[in-house]
């Protein structure tokens, strides 16, 4: 029941925002969302979700692994794209959009449903390194799909996500303690963005159409994120001898479904938000049921 609650609560706001996309029409204009998203909310939501706890250097271990894994899979995922598809925006969505996973709204939630409190420590600080991941590769990928290498890079840095979260890290790391009087606003401003973020694929979703799903990449998109990425995760994950919390954190953050980011940044660079849109929602459906049946790869389950 933990598991479908953790799952089910987040498509509430989902279903807002295709409500309203379906009440209003074009009364409602998505990218003006996105835009206001990313340029003003997402800077609160980074610096809040950076600065929430003091960073535990003793479990470095489990994010260095989730990234080695997501780098690899990057890798293949790049290499494979340009072999199975000729728009360089399909090439930049296959290989990134399997890698920006749901690592905080659902896998955070998830690990306690699973593994009990004591997963948090490491979910979170997975879900940190997730979101520079999202912020410079991620930007730069979908960038891709209409800019240049070097507008692309540049784009990276254009974002005022990616400064807040170096000034989160020096902030964390020097100790610093954010007064208790902004405490509040900034938990307002960090919950609104995840509202809107999740109502701005809601109306995205409204404009998918069965007719032009792109089967090929949404097949290629789910292949890499339930087959290969969890195989290459347990043959490293076994290779490095790690205690059985760190296996089961790390798997399971590298197997929650795309993140919604992933329609924020196609949205604000053209790449198909439709089409990112689709393979977000066919994952999360397809993950209701595929985490059932990956469960007793995990280690120490407590359900």
């Amino acid at each position: 029941m933990e598991l479908f609650l953790s799952i089910g609560g987040i498509y509430l706001f989902i279903a807002l925002g295709y409500l309203a996309k379906l009440t209003f029409k074009e009364q409602m204009h998505e990218r003006t969302l996105v835009l206001f998203s990313i340029y003003f909310l997402q800077p609160i939501l980074v610096f809040w979700g950076l600065t929430g706890q003091k960073i535990d250097f003793r479990v470095v271990e489990a994010p260095i692994l989730f990234l080695v894994v997501t780098l690899l899979a990057l890798a293949m995922s790049f290499l494979l794209s340009h072999l199975l598809f000729h728009s360089r925006k399909e090439r930049s969505i296959a290989t990134i959009a399997g890698i920006v996973g749901n690592t905080g709204n659902l896998g955070i939630p998830l690990g306690i449903a699973l593994f009990g409190e004591q997963s948090v420590i490491y979910t979170s600080i997975i879900n940190m390194a997730n979101v520079f991941l999202v912020n410079t590769l991620g930007v730069y990928f979908y960038s891709r799909g209409n800019f240049s290498i070097k507008a692309s890079l540049m784009n990276i840095f254009k974002l005022p996500p990616i400064w807040f979260g170096f000034l989160a890290l020096w902030f964390n790391h020097a100790g610093l303690e954010i007064s208790p009087h902004l405490q509040t606003p900034l938990r307002m401003g960090a919950y609104a963005t995840m509202v809107i973020q999740l109502a701005i694929f809601g109306m995205y979703l409204y404009s998918v159409e069965i007719r032009k799903i792109d089967w090929k990449l949404f097949t290629f998109v789910t292949a890499a994120k339930f087959i290969a990425i969890p195989l290459m995760a347990m043959v490293l994950l076994h290779l490095w001898h790690v205690d059985a919390m760190v296996y089961n954190v790390v798997l399971l953050e590298l197997i929650v479904p795309l993140a919604v980011m992933n329609v924020n940044l196609a949205a604000l660079y053209d790449c198909k938000p439709s089409v990112v849109t689709f393979l977000v929602f066919g994952t999360s459906l397809l993950f209701l049921f595929y985490i059932f049946l990956i469960l007793p790869l995990f280690r120490h389950l407590i359900l």
